[in-house]
């Protein structure tokens, strides 16, 4: 889907992208897609929530050790965005309450 994410930038408030914890294989293919996504300029005004999800899952690294290899504090601190991050399990709901106050927070009761 990555080709086509330019086409659906215009009034984008918010970008939640989703990282699978459970394959630390493709870190560095999700970095690349984050880091372009963070460099398009119709999205540097956007609120971003950068999601670990499938957290329940066993792993080879934890996820804070995913963290610190796509080098998440540098993300953060150089980008444009402001940058949540949060880790979720989609399947038991694992911090689903989060990531909904934080779209709540983020565009007001609506």
């Amino acid at each position: 889907m990555g080709p086509i994410w330019p086409s659906y930038y215009g009034n984008c408030r918010s970008l939640l992208f989703m990282i699978d914890a459970s394959n630390p294989t493709q870190l560095s293919a999700a970095c690349a897609q984050l880091l372009g996504l963070l460099s398009a300029e119709p999205l540097a005004e956007a609120q971003v929530l950068i999601l670990f999800n499938k957290t329940d899952l066993p792993c080879y690294m934890t996820v804070e050790e995913m963290k610190s290899l796509i080098r998440l504090p540098d993300i953060t601190a150089c980008a444009k965005q402001n940058i949540t991050v949060a880790d979720i399990s989609a399947r038991t709901g694992t911090g689903l309450t989060e990531v909904l106050r934080w779209l709540q927070d983020t565009h007001g009761a609506g």
